[in-house]
Formats: structure tokens, C-alpha cells, sequence
């Protein structure tokens, strides 16, 4: 029932925004009444911080099976790409929320706050995808770039793939990274 509530809320934190939905409005799209939402979760907080933190810890072990993997790193950059491809075919709500409805994630000033948290786990990620490049570029397997260009132009493009998606969500997932992945990387290679 959990996992339906954040679902939903994904759902509706997408359409809606997260300051214009309410937990009435959730509790009324999963068929329950509002205080029965609270069995389930604490506040409208906890259910954005679990969303943007599950999606964050995706990329973050997906990340790091790519980073410490054996592949050359143009081989890494192709699964990267193959990564955000698959996680937003598999959770194209909660991936919308990346690009700007972290900004409500809770500060707290004791311990570790939620959006410390998910800042935290990006910016290791977007570290490591830069170091990919940089290795990338070093090797000789990409062209001479800019590499934060390159790294800007890439992940804009990767979060923004859930818009796309959402309208043509009958395209063949496999097919999809396949042609993300040679718009994005194949471009880049050296020639």
C-alpha cells in the first residue's frame, strides 16, 4: 500500500507540483481518507524525500557498478546512458521530480538533512560521470570537448527524457537506449 501511496503521489507531485498538491488529494487518489494516509507516512516531506532518495540511490549504485566495472570508458558512458534510459522507463513520475522538486527536501541543522542527503549522492554521481569523460577524453575515445559541456549537455538531455517519454511511451525500451545512446555518445567519439 506504501509503495501505491508514493506511486500516486509521484503522479500527482509531477502534474500538480509538490507545493500544489495536498495530502487530501493523495489520500483521495489511492481510495483511502485522509488521516488513514498517516498509517502509511508521516507527512507530504517523508513522501518526497523517499521519492527523490530511492531515485538518487538508483543512480548511485547503478553508478558504481558502471565506475568500478572493467569497461573501457566509452563502454561506461554507453551504460550510463543505458541506466537513465532504464530508470526512467521504470519510473518516469518519480524521475520528473529530479529536475526541480528537490529544492522542497527538508533542511534540518542537526545531523544530515534529507536535501543534504540527495545533493550529496548527486554530486558524487555527476563527479564520477565527469571522471568517466575526462578518462574518455585522456584515452582518446571521445573528441577534444569541453568536458562540462559535454557533461552539462549530456545529463540536460538524460533528465529531461521523461517529457519525452511520458508522449510516446509505446517506443520499445530497448530500441529507445539504443537510439539515446548513439545521439548522445556516437557524437562524441573520435574520428
Amino acid at each position: 500500500r506504501k509503495q501505491e501511496i508514493l506511486d500516486c503521489s509521484a503522479k500527482l507531485f509531477r502534474r500538480r507540483g509538490y507545493k500544489g498538491t495536498s495530502l487530501k488529494t493523495i489520500a483521495e487518489a489511492v481510495g483511502m481518507k485522509a488521516p488513514s494516509l498517516f498509517n502509511h507516512v508521516a507527512s507530504k516531506h517523508q513522501i518526497l524525500e523517499e521519492l527523490l532518495l530511492q531515485i538518487a540511490q538508483f543512480f548511485t549504485k547503478g553508478m558504481g557498478e558502471i565506475y568500478e566495472s572493467s569497461l573501457n570508458p566509452l563502454e561506461k558512458l554507453e551504460k550510463l546512458v543505458g541506466l537513465h534510459v532504464r530508470l526512467t522507463v521504470e519510473h518516469t513520475d518519480a524521475i520528473a521530480l529530479i529536475t526541480g522538486e528537490w529544492v522542497h527536501l527538508s533542511e534540518k541543522p542537526e545531523g544530515k538533512s534529507p536535501k543534504a542527503a540527495y545533493l550529496a549522492l548527486r554530486n558524487d554521481y555527476e563527479a564520477k560521470f565527469k571522471q568517466i569523460l575526462e578518462q574518455a577524453k585522456e584515452e582518446g575515445f571521445i573528441e577534444i570537448i569541453d568536458i562540462e559541456i559535454a557533461l552539462f549537455s549530456l545529463l540536460s538531455s538524460l533528465h529531461w527524457l521523461y517529457s519525452w517519454y511520458n508522449k510516446h511511451k509505446t517506443k520499445n525500451p530497448i530500441e529507445l537506449e539504443k537510439e539515446i545512446i548513439h545521439c548522445l555518445i556516437k557524437g562524441l567519439i573520435k574520428r
